[in-house]
């Protein structure tokens, strides 16, 4: 995949406020609507984050910064 001037790799969504709504309201899925994921969120919302499992794969992909926005940009900068 090419990068061009317009389509930048990183996503301008944050690492921190991410992390925050994942760890504080996990299971309802907010993380996800804030990056953009709206069907994932509301299946999150609905299955309440896999019973807590999805919500701790999610965190740990955040940390680590594998997490994407709706683009599948990686979520690069904490502030």
């Amino acid at each position: 995949m090419q990068n061009t001037a317009d389509a930048p790799i990183e996503s301008d969504k944050k690492i921190l406020p991410t992390f925050l709504l994942c760890f504080i309201f996990g299971v309802l899925g907010f993380h996800r609507f804030y990056v953009g994921k709206i069907g994932t969120g509301i299946l999150h919302l609905l299955t309440l984050g896999c019973l807590g499992i999805w919500t701790l794969i999610d965190l740990v992909m955040i940390i680590v910064g594998a997490f994407t926005d709706k683009a599948g940009r990686k979520l690069k900068s904490w502030t």
